[in-house]
């Protein structure tokens, strides 16, 4: 008699009615709406702290590179007399890094002024933006 009884109360239970549904799938479209952008920043400014980390790497590289050969690499040289000796770079003790130039984290090649807006030499990212002068360009000077 028992497990009749326990049939009858299965039968009468029913899913979830349309309107706790839509109150489960409102919170989580709330809680979406709170976490995503904040995670997406956190990835934002991951990126440029790693860029940071990579553009005074190039800096110790191109200081080092100064104290060799005299002068920093001009404009047209780049970053790549650092990995390869430039034409008639006399004293070049390099590779000054360990690998081959590195892109930002945004995947796009530094670019070496020198000389540089406020030093002699500056190594710039122009970010997220990927253009000169935006409002997401790093700047990093020698």
């Amino acid at each position: 008699m028992k497990t009749l009884t326990f049939r009858r109360r299965l039968g009468l239970q029913q899913g979830f009615t349309l309107l706790e549904l839509l109150v489960v799938l409102l919170i989580i479209a709330l809680l979406a709406g709170y976490v995503g952008p904040k995670l997406f920043s956190q990835v934002d400014r991951a990126k440029v702290r790693a860029t940071q980390a990579q553009m005074k790497t190039l800096g110790d590289a191109l200081t080092q590179y100064r104290l060799d050969v005299g002068s920093y690499p001009t404009t047209e040289q780049g970053l790549e007399s650092l990995v390869k000796a430039p034409q008639g770079a006399s004293n070049w003790h390099g590779p000054y890094l360990a690998k081959d130039v590195p892109a930002d984290a945004w995947g796009r090649p530094y670019m070496l002024n020198v000389p540089g807006r406020s030093s002699d030499a500056e190594v710039v990212s122009f970010g997220e933006e990927g253009r000169a002068g935006g409002s997401g360009e790093l700047v990093y000077g020698l």
